[in-house]
């Protein structure tokens, strides 16, 4: 049995329903089903091989569902590609370092916008730089000689040259200072208090509950837990339930038999 924080959610941003995926004849996602509010941060948190960052790259196209559909505001959008997923508004900052790092900071923005035409792409940079004033700085130097911080700062701001209404984002704090962490995962509140729902995988996962609305817990490709982020954060098992103990928890603050 599974906790669903979803009741009463209204209609919901991203929908999982029965969603099957993964790697040649290797499946990491097992009939998934979870739903993710609009305007919120929905953790997914689950020990290595539960199929966390699977989810952020079956929802931007990168993997193809074997089974079952994935909705966006209620839309199916299974299967399109990500130039139509990006046109739709939906976002993806990848785990690692994705920028070209003999590009200046200013070039690595141009092609962050190049499906938005030159002219957008331009008049949406100042306001995104707003978010990031140590970026702003180094408009002109090459993108490798940022600090990691400044890199993954980079990134994302390159995501939000798209106004994206989703933004996908994969362990954010791998790499960084814990300053600049907290840096970061203020700006992901700060968007999702401004209406963009963002879908977080991260293993920082005291800190990233602390600025979350919501998590979810998956264990071999399945949900098996669906919490207010606030309750999770406070109850004494969470080290249990992030390293994989997420089921036997849900049986057992249900009352059943384990």
């Amino acid at each position: 049995m599974s906790q669903d924080n979803t009741q009463g959610m209204g209609h919901p941003a991203i929908e999982f329903d029965d969603v099957v995926a993964g790697y040649k004849d290797f499946m990491i996602l097992n009939n998934l089903s979870f739903k993710a509010r609009r305007g919120s941060i929905t953790l997914l948190l689950g020990p290595n091989g539960a199929g966390k960052s699977t989810v952020l790259k079956t929802l931007f196209g990168i993997l193809k569902p074997r089974q079952g559909r994935v909705l966006l505001d209620g839309q199916d959008i299974t299967g399109i590609t990500q130039k139509e997923l990006l046109a739709q508004g939906v976002a993806f900052v990848p785990q690692g370092r994705n920028l070209f790092g003999q590009l200046t900071v200013w070039q690595n923005l141009e092609l962050g916008g190049i499906t938005l035409g030159m002219k957008t792409t331009h008049e949406r940079i100042p306001e995104v730089l707003e978010f990031f004033p140590r970026v702003k700085e180094r408009l002109h130097s090459m993108a490798s000689s940022l600090s990691g911080g400044e890199q993954k700062q980079l990134e994302i701001g390159r995501a939000l040259l798209l106004r994206p209404k989703v933004l996908l984002i994969d362990e954010p704090s791998i790499g960084l200072s814990p300053i600049v962490v907290q840096d970061v995962f203020k700006l992901l509140r700060r968007l999702a208090d401004q209406g963009t729902t963002v879908l977080m995988v991260e293993q920082n996962v005291k800190s990233a509950l602390k600025i979350s609305d919501d998590a979810i817990a998956l264990e071999s490709g399945r949900m098996v837990l669906h919490r207010p982020a606030a309750e999770l954060l406070a109850d004494p098992d969470i080290e249990r339930l992030f390293l994989g103990g997420a089921h036997a928890a849900a049986v057992a603050a249900a009352g059943a038999p384990a």
